[in-house]
């Protein structure tokens, strides 16, 4: 096993279906006196987070991560949660003033999401020493600002190669935060409304954050993902689901697939199909933590939908 820091959020989500699509209710000419209201259905608590979410799919993958992030006073049972699969949580710190992050999540019938997000204890920085002697990649994901600034510089300082991946909390993040993540990292993730974010905030395109990360990879949804370094650019499908029930932390278990192979040593184009297939099997649930699946299953689903050997034991 690997050992993967794995920093970001710790959450209850509450993930709800919207039968119909979102600009159905929505009138141009009245965007800004918005007053729309939606029937939901299927609501139920689930364990999430981004921290959580990747953590989970490593776990999946036989990889052992180290979760750095803040829980509150109502954590023990997603503790336990994390525990059945085999992640330890000491590393979790644990604010007793305030309750977990939650968030609320509504889901239409084109996979468009809108979402409210509660940072709670989640908003409290690591303050804790990073466990970075044994560490072979960090993966820092959307969660504490504070956070977000301080791990770039900590990992870089440590030789800790690490993957920078700013997604929900960019409009949070000031430009020189989003240009100090992408300074050094070897991997940064984004979809393509994220990317365009990420430009208007610092000012880069695409060959601008190449000049200072090893990797960049576009996520595309049911288009699969675009992965790019200096010298090439490539195309990647998406795995097909067998059903598509819920979008919800495909993006984590992306991420998670990608560090898999990452860790293998494999090129960036083999790294970007285990992400696919690792987001295919989380699409298939509802919830961001409900998928299960063995090593073998997944070395037949990514050999299934690339017609080529996975290289991995």
């Amino acid at each position: 096993m690997s050992k993967v820091l794995v920093s970001g959020s710790l959450a209850y989500d509450h993930i709800m279906d919207f039968p119909d699509f979102f600009r159905n209710h929505f009138m141009p000419e009245k965007l800004h006196n918005i007053n729309v209201s939606f029937n939901v259905s299927d609501h139920k608590e689930r364990f999430g987070g981004t921290a959580g979410n990747i953590a989970f799919t490593l776990a999946l993958l036989s990889e052992e991560a180290t979760i750095l992030s803040t829980a509150g006073r109502d954590f023990e049972r997603y503790a336990e949660h994390l525990k059945s699969v085999g992640i330890d949580t000491a590393s979790i710190h644990i604010d007793e003033s305030r309750e977990t992050s939650f968030a609320y999540v509504v889901t239409d019938r084109g996979d468009n999401q809108i979402a409210a997000f509660n940072p709670g204890a989640g908003a409290k920085s690591y303050r804790d020493r990073v466990p970075f002697e044994w560490a072979k990649l960090a993966i820092i994901a959307p969660g504490c600002l504070e956070d977000m600034h301080a791990f770039p510089d900590i990992y870089r300082e440590n030789k800790i190669p690490f993957f920078f991946d700013p997604g929900q909390v960019i409009a949070a993040l000031s430009g020189d935060d989003l240009k100090n993540g992408i300074q050094g990292a070897d991997v940064v993730f984004g979809n393509d409304y994220e990317l365009t974010m990420i430009a208007q905030k610092t000012g880069w395109q695409e060959e601008d954050i190449l000049e200072h990360a090893k990797t960049l990879v576009v996520t595309l949804g049911s288009e699969g993902s675009r992965v790019l370094t200096k010298n090439v650019e490539l195309r990647v499908k998406a795995a097909k689901a067998l059903e598509n029930r819920d979008p919800t932390g495909a993006g984590d278990a992306y991420r998670a697939g990608y560090a898999k192979g990452y860790l293998a040593g494999l090129l960036p184009e083999v790294c970007a199909k285990m992400g696919s297939t690792s987001a295919v099997f989380a699409v298939e649930s509802v919830g961001t933590q409900e998928h299960r699946f063995t090593m073998d299953e997944f070395k037949k689903r990514y050999e299934d939908t690339y017609s080529e050997t996975l290289p991995i034991a």
